[in-house]
C-alpha cells in the first residue's frame, strides 16, 4: 500500500494484517497462570504487562514501515505525530486485568483516524480469534470464519435491556460509577461488566449487549470498537454531544433516547 493512500478500505487492510500478527505475539508470549505487572498507569490497580509494550512495540512498527508519515497513538508509547493527516489509535492489549488473570475476553484494538473521523477499524479477541472490522460509511463486519456483515439488532423494551458498563481504577471514581450503576440495574434486565471496552462495544454492534455504558475511555478504547458499533448501526453519544472520556453510552436508535436519558439520570 503507497504511504499517501489513506481510504478506508486500504487501512482496515492494513490493521487486520498488523492486529493478527499482534494477537499472535500475544498468544505466544502469554505464559501459563497469570502474567505479571511491569508497571502501573492511573493507579496501583491499573496494570501494564511487558507483552502490552511488545505488542505496541510490534504495531508501531509495521505501521511505521508501510505508512512512514502517519501519525501513532497508543496506550503504552510516545504519541507520534505524523504529516499525512492519519493516525493510528491503537490498544495494543484491551483488557489488561482479563489478561494478567487469564479471562478469555482480552482484544487489540487498531484505528486509523483523520482528524476526528474513524477512517478503518479491527478488533481481535486474543483468546478466542473473534474479529470485528469496520470503516466509515462501509458497514462493520465479522471478520473471523466466512466473513459477514453485522447489524445491531432491533432492541427489547428498555426495562430489557442487558447493558454493558465497565469501571475505572482510582477509588473515588469507581465509587461514583457504582452508585450510578445501582440506580440503573433495577430499571434493565442485567448489567454485563466483561472488561474490555473495544469488546463491549462490538457486543453493542453485533447484539450480544443490547446497550452500552461507561466513563473515563481514552481514544484507544473507544476508537476502533465505536466504529464497528456506528457502522452497524447503534448510537453512541457523550453526555451532551459526541462520546468522550467523560461519557460514552450507546444503543439502538429506537431505544437510544430513552435509554441515554436513563443514563443521566442515574448520575453517569
Amino acid at each position: 500500500m503507497s504511504p499517501a493512500t489513506a481510504e478506508p478500505q486500504a487501512l482496515l487492510d492494513l490493521a487486520v494484517e498488523v492486529g493478527r500478527e499482534a494477537a499472535a505475539l500475544v498468544r505466544r508470549l502469554r505464559p501459563e497462570g497469570r502474567v505479571p505487572v511491569a508497571d502501573t498507569k492511573s493507579s496501583a490497580t491499573d496494570p501494564v504487562t511487558a507483552i502490552d509494550r511488545a505488542s505496541e512495540e510490534l504495531i508501531r512498527a509495521r505501521v511505521a514501515a508501510a505508512r512512514p508519515d502517519d501519525g501513532f497513538l497508543g496506550e503504552e508509547g510516545d504519541t507520534l505525530v505524523g504529516t499525512s493527516g492519519v493516525e493510528w489509535v491503537v490498544d495494543p492489549i484491551d483488557g489488561t486485568v482479563n489478561f494478567m488473570y487469564g479471562v478469555p475476553a482480552y482484544a487489540v484494538s487498531i484505528a486509523a483516524r483523520r482528524g476526528d473521523d474513524v477512517l478503518a477499524g479491527f478488533v481481535v479477541n486474543v483468546a478466542d480469534g473473534r474479529e470485528w472490522g469496520a470503516t466509515l460509511g462501509g458497514g462493520a463486519f465479522r471478520l473471523d470464519g466466512t466473513p459477514h456483515r453485522i447489524t445491531t439488532p432491533a432492541p427489547p423494551p428498555l426495562t430489557h435491556l442487558l447493558v454493558a458498563t465497565g469501571f475505572g481504577y482510582d477509588p473515588q471514581v469507581r465509587a461514583a460509577q457504582g452508585e450510578a450503576v445501582t440506580r440503573l440495574l433495577p430499571q434493565v434486565r442485567d448489567v454485563r461488566r466483561i472488561g474490555a471496552a473495544a469488546l463491549d462495544l462490538c457486543a453493542l454492534a453485533e447484539g450480544t449487549v443490547d446497550a452500552y455504558v461507561e466513563q473515563g475511555l481514552h481514544p484507544w478504547d473507544l476508537a476502533a470498537g465505536g466504529l464497528v458499533a456506528t457502522e452497524a448501526g447503534a448510537v453512541l453519544s457523550g453526555l451532551d454531544g459526541p462520546p468522550d472520556r467523560r461519557l460514552v453510552m450507546g444503543a439502538h436508535p429506537d431505544v437510544a433516547p430513552e435509554y441515554f436519558a436513563l443514563v443521566r439520570a442515574c448520575g453517569f
